[in-house]
Parts: C-alpha cells; sequence; structure tokens
C-alpha cells in the first residue's frame, strides 16, 4: 500500500515551539520522501492553507491559552470535523490529547486507521503542575484508557512513555523513537571562539535549550550553576529559549548575581547547533520529557547531557550522559561527574549515543505504526515485532507492539 494521505493534527505548535514542531517537520517531510500525501492542521492566529517542504500546512484560527506564551489549542470542532472530511484521509495522526482526543472517534466511525502520538506522560504532566501521585495517576489512567479505545494505535516515543499505557493494559502501544538531524548537529560545529564568547573568563559552560515553562522546570538550571558556584567552579549558563518563566528567571539571575545570557527563542537552527556544540555539558532538567529534542541534538553535536532521572530522557541519553535526581545540588553533582571524564572520550560518546537515532530510522517507524508502505529514498519499512511488556510486579504481562528502528535497542 503507498500514496496514503495522512493527515496530522497538533495543539502547542507555534514559530518559537520546540521539539514537536521539530519533529512534525521531520516527518512530514519523511512522510514525502516515502511517497505519500502528508497534510498537518494546526492552531493559528488567522486561517492559512500553505504548501511546504513538509506537505501541505492547513493553519485553523486557535484560542490562545492564557499563561503559555502564546500557544494555541483547535477548540472549533465543527470546523476541524468539516476539514477532515473534506481531506478524507487514509490515516490519521494525532499529535495532542486535549482538545483533539475526539479525533479518534471520528476516525473510528469514518472506518480511518489512527495513530496518536504520545509526546508526553499524563502523569508526569500532572505531577509537574502539583498534583499528588495519586490523583494525577488516578486522572491519567482515566484518560488514557478512552485513548486507547478510541485510536487505532498508541505511539510512544519511549518505553518510559509507554508505561502508563501498558500499566492499563492497553494492547495497541506502539514504540517508535523521533530522530535528529546527524548533518546539522554534529561535533564539527564546535568553536572555541564561541564558547570563549559565552563562558567569558569562565572555565565551564552550560547550556539549557529549553521553554522556558513549569513542566520544564528551567529554574533547576540556575540552581545548578548557583551550586556549581558555590563549590567554587567557575561555570556560566546560556539559556536557549523563551517562555512565561523568562521574566522571573532573568530577575533571578540578576538578584544573585548569576553568569546567565538569555538569548530568547533561537529561531536559527544553524546558530542553536552551533551553541549546543560549544557547551561542555548540556543540562534537560524537565521531569516529564518523554524524549528530548534538544537534549539529543546536544549529543549530535558531542556535548553530554545531565537529565532529570524522573523523564525518560535517561533511556535516551544512556551513558553518554548522566541522569539526576531533580534538584540543583544534584544536577551540580552530576555536571562534575562528567566533566571528569575525559573530553575527548566524552565528547565522541555523546556523537556514537545520537547516531543511534536518525530520521530516516523514525520516519520508517512512524510508517510501520501506519501500516504504510515506504517506496524510495532510502527509507526501508520499519518490522512491527510483538513483545511482551511487564507493567508492573502486581499485573501479568500485556502485549504491545514495538516498533524499532534498526540499530536501537530495547
Amino acid at each position: 500500500m503507498s500514496g496514503l494521505r495522512i493527515v496530522r493534527l497538533a495543539n502547542f505548535v507555534t514559530p518559537a515551539s520546540g521539539g514537536l514542531r521539530t519533529a512534525l517537520h521531520e516527518l512530514g517531510r519523511g512522510y514525502l520522501a516515502a511517497g505519500h500525501e502528508p497534510v498537518l492542521i494546526v492552531p493559528g492566529a488567522d486561517a492559512r492553507d500553505e504548501l511546504t517542504e513538509q506537505g501541505r500546512v492547513i493553519t485553523l484560527p486557535g484560542v490562545v491559552l492564557p499563561g503559555t506564551g502564546g500557544y494555541r489549542v483547535l477548540a472549533d470542532r465543527r470546523r476541524v470535523r468539516r476539514v477532515l472530511e473534506a481531506l478524507a484521509p487514509d490515516r490519521i495522526e494525532v499529535s495532542d490529547r486535549t482538545t483533539l482526543r475526539w479525533t479518534g472517534e471520528w476516525a473510528r466511525r469514518a472506518r480511518v486507521p489512527s495513530v496518536m502520538v504520545s509526546h508526553e506522560t499524563a502523569e508526569g504532566v500532572l505531577r509537574t503542575w502539583g498534583v499528588s501521585r495519586a490523583v494525577a495517576r488516578g486522572a491519567a489512567d482515566r484518560l488514557n484508557r478512552r485513548s486507547a479505545w478510541a485510536y487505532a494505535r498508541i505511539v510512544c516515543t519511549t518505553e518510559w512513555a509507554g508505561r502508563e499505557f501498558v500499566r492499563i493494559g492497553a494492547g495497541n502501544v506502539v514504540r517508535a523513537p523521533l530522530g535528529v538531524d546527524l548533518v546539522r548537529c554534529r561535533p564539527g560545529r564546535r568553536s572555541l571562539a564561541l564558547r570563549e564568547r559565552y563562558a567569558r573568563d569562565e572555565r565551564v559552560l552550560l547550556v539549557l535549550c529549553s521553554r522556558l515553562s513549569v513542566e520544564k522546570r528551567p529554574g533547576t538550571a540556575l540552581d545548578a550553576l548557583a551550586e556549581l558556584r558555590g563549590r567554587g567552579v567557575r561555570a556560566a549558563l546560556v539559556v536557549a529559549g523563551d517562555g512565561p518563566l523568562a521574566g522571573g528567571l532573568e530577575r533571578r539571575a540578576r538578584a544573585e548575581g548569576l553568569p546567565v545570557e538569555f538569548l530568547g527563542h533561537v529561531r536559527d537552527r544553524a546558530r542553536l547547533a552551533d551553541l549546543q556544540s560549544a557547551a561542555d555539558v548540556c543540562l534537560a532538567p524537565g521531569p516529564a520529557e518523554t524524549f528530548g529534542l534538544a537534549a539529543l541534538e546536544a549529543l549530535a553535536g558531542g556535548t553530554p547531557v545531565v537529565c532529570s532521572r524522573s523523564s525518560a530522557l535517561p533511556e535516551v541519553v544512556g551513558a553518554a550522559g548522566v541522569a539526576a535526581a531533580d534538584s540543583g545540588a544534584a544536577f551540580a553533582e552530576a555536571v562534575l561527574e562528567l566533566l571528569a571524564r575525559p573530553e575527548g572520550a566524552r565528547r565522541a560518546a555523546a556523537r556514537a549515543r545520537a547516531e543511534l537515532f536518525g530520521w530516516e530510522a523514525s520516519v520508517a517507524a512512524f510508517l510501520g505504526a501506519h501500516d504504510a508502505g515506504v517506496e524510495a529514498r532510502g527509507v526501508e519499512r520499519a518490522p512491527v515485532q510483538q513483545t511482551l511488556v511487564r507493567p508492573d510486579a502486581a499485573r501479568s504481562a500485556e502485549r504491545a507492539v514495538v516498533v524499532r528502528p534498526p540499530g536501537v535497542a530495547a
């Protein structure tokens, strides 16, 4: 089967957004290269219909969510339904579980195979907003049961992200890792002159590439910097990203005399890659991260990563980084552990880890989740495998579908 019209829907996509926007763009390009017709529907300030290098992009007016720094959602269900009916998709792929969750039931009634991509864990997001573990888990389980029923398959980018679906006994979980641009992000971009520009007279340069919002926990990066300097380590931090917490973080850095440079949103992807490769260590403190594209880009540039132990990133980063508890002191200790390794060895390990996650393999895995054929340009069909996954010691093992690109271990 080939030449499928794959209609993708997503919320929380803006010109300044990061990982999700990049993933949608790269997957769309890959679907096109594989001979399919991707159509992306996203919210915006006004209606637009454009042909781009990732395929057709339809922007519908969306409602701004207060306190999110400009994120919008597709709230007009009737309008979205009319667009879906007019497009007559062969497949739908939904990167949202809030205002777009109804599309699974629409697809079921229309007999259109559907996929929901879980870019975060519902429990993890609720926990970052201060909800207790018991309440967050109960709410996540209810939400995930409805999603698993509504969609033909649930795609999770890591095993960690899939556990909350396996926990409820969902048998339609698909694992398809995301990828990284291994050409744009490469160790050869490392510039000592750029490093000195941002580090100034300090000996260690840390980088945080993240949306500055509650669930990303950017304050932990400043906590780690303060801890390191308190221990006599001459470290500086450069922050690439924007969001509702930006103003407060800048005021804190000034008040405490911390050497932090805030760049805001870096639109130029080449400039961002230069920054990531120039740093000594990348910080990824978000406890609810399910893949962490910025961290993977840093690895591709040869920069090791300290990530939250609570997130899925330890699974992605592997031995090319260190997983730390969610505190500034723990992150500082992890930075020192990385810096104690020989520079050449730690940077080579970072690049080697990233090379397991190319976008071609990711595209193949996602198309495998759609049961979609791959026609050309070096993209091979990823096999769909059945595997046993243990939800926990108290439950029997549930079967889940796993789609893995070649070279990525379970």
